[in-house]
């Protein structure tokens, strides 16, 4: 399979030019999930998180963010692709 993830937000530890994601993994949730689980509940963990329905892009969320300057850039256990 050959994905090409988008991403606009640009203080993203795995955002990179042209606007991609350069995370070898990403979670992607309903805005609800995100906000009431720390960081550490991310890709690594999907296949032990339950679906739930979103209802629309407005309320959905990239559980993968990691900014740029931070210290936990590996807390997550996502690595950038190489």
């Amino acid at each position: 399979m050959n994905q090409h993830i988008h991403c606009i937000v640009n203080d993203c530890h795995y955002w990179q030019q042209g606007n991609k994601c350069a995370a070898n993994e990403i979670l992607v949730s309903t805005d609800e999930f995100g906000s009431s689980q720390p960081d550490r509940i991310d890709a690594a963990m999907a296949n032990q998180l339950t679906p739930a329905a979103a209802g629309s892009c407005m309320s959905t969320c990239c559980k993968s963010y990691v900014s740029k300057d931070s210290n936990q850039i590996n807390a997550d256990g996502i690595k950038r692709m190489t």
